[in-house]
């Protein structure tokens, strides 16, 4: 089938799935579907429930059938952009990057330009997952503009499914090292805390047990410092924010984080928070070998490192 035909799947709906349409179809990992996405295809007319069109908000039960076209990839909004990108890895459904600090990931209000994604539409000639919409094409996970490191691309739609299944299975490694305030007491720990949309600041993430969604974070401490704690972390879950939201609320904010550590991070001369995606792990798509990277820490890190004071 040509990469520009729209793929059709037919799903069956099983007991305890949720009861709205954008929900039921956003719980099928072999879609890699938001339930914005979901709700969009739905509002499209993409979207049969028995083979009738369905709204977003219809009700599904068990035994229901639904049948949901995927469209081609749609030519991206996006501009192609000469941007000099660190490729790790690349083959004919994927690439790894490695992210410099103070790069957006996709354009957005107030980044129309300059982003990952006008650099990988130069770089790959159109060649990318359409899944992630016109603004977002081949865009498996995100990092923050001022988190540093690796990120998986995908190039086709079959290779952003299958990513996505093991995001969503919990078997795609990314782990990270960050620079916290405070000394961490102990060795290892995980948190496991909902994160949801901060209620007054809207900018901001917070843990919330009403209505965040699960969010869980793996810790090893490294080093020790005078104030200071160097992590390893490994992410279970993918919640915007994740990692600096769970370490604020552990009471060991991310070093230089403008959102959550408060007027420290002014002094710290980091322009941003002191936060690396070192390491990622998964299974290719097409030939089912486990792959892993491997992305040194920056300058800005080590050099943050060293001004840190020892015991």
């Amino acid at each position: 089938m040509s990469d520009l035909a729209p793929r059709t799947l037919t799903l069956a709906m099983g007991e305890g799935a949720p009861r709205r349409l954008d929900a039921a179809l956003a719980a099928f990992p072999e879609l890699g579907l938001t339930r914005s996405a979901a709700a969009r295809l739905a509002e499209a007319g993409l979207v049969l429930c028995n083979g009738r069109p369905a709204a977003k908000s219809a009700p599904v039960l068990p035994g229901d059938r639904l049948t949901v076209t995927l469209p081609p990839p749609a030519p991206a909004e996006a501009k192609p952009q000469n941007i000099p990108l660190n490729v790790v890895y690349e083959d004919d459904c994927l690439l790894v990057v490695n992210k410099p600090k103070g790069m957006v990931v996709h354009p957005a209000p107030g980044n129309p330009e300059g982003t990952l994604v006008n650099a990988l539409l130069y770089h790959c000639g159109g060649s990318l997952s359409g899944i992630g919409g016109v603004l977002r094409p081949g865009i498996v996970h995100r990092i923050d503009k001022d988190t540093s490191g690796l990120l998986v691309v995908a190039k086709t739609d079959e290779a952003h499914l299958f990513l996505s299944r093991q995001i969503q299975a919990h078997s795609f490694l990314r782990e990270y090292r960050a620079v916290v305030y405070g000394r961490v007491k102990q060795p290892q720990g995980t948190v496991n805390a909902p994160i949801g949309r901060h209620p007054v600041e809207r900018k901001r993430q917070a843990v919330n047990y009403q209505t965040g969604k699960p969010a869980v974070t793996h810790y090893v401490v490294e080093e020790l410092f005078r104030g200071y704690t160097l992590l390893r972390l490994t992410l279970e879950t993918g919640r915007t924010h994740q990692i600096r939201v769970h370490m604020a609320y552990l009471g060991y904010p991310v070093c230089g984080d403008p959102l959550y550590a408060g007027r420290r991070a002014e002094k710290s001369g980091l322009n941003g928070q002191c936060l690396h995606a070192g390491k990622l792990g998964f299974i290719h798509p097409k030939t089912g070998e486990q792959m892993a990277f491997e992305a040194p820490l920056p300058d800005y890190f080590t050099e943050f490192l060293a001004r840190l004071p020892k015991d």
